[in-house]
């Protein structure tokens, strides 16, 4: 515990230096929705599976679980990734 401040503190005072969003300085993902028909995220690791159902993501960490109906990867860079349909629901899995 005592290690993971440590580390941690570093990491958020870097963020207030440069003004920047701690989840940047972290490496987290960054996730936006549009209603319940597009999924856009930013530092994901690369796609796990992928049907009309489900697309599992790699999130550094975690899986990112997008279920819902119609789901197509829409478009896809090292980066980010965009995916439209019927969202019903997003899980985060540890």
């Amino acid at each position: 515990m005592e290690r993971e401040r440590r580390v941690k503190r570093p990491l958020s005072e870097a963020a207030e230096l440069f003004d920047l969003p701690a989840d940047v300085v972290a490496g987290l993902p960054h996730v936006e929705m549009t209603g319940d028909r597009q999924f856009y995220m930013e530092r994901h690791r690369g796609i796990l599976s992928y049907d009309q159902e489900e697309i599992d993501i790699n999130g550094e960490g975690l899986i990112v679980k997008v279920l819902g109906s119609g789901l197509e990867l829409v478009s896809m860079t090292g980066e980010a990734l965009r995916i439209q349909g019927k969202i019903q629901r997003v899980e985060w899995v540890k």
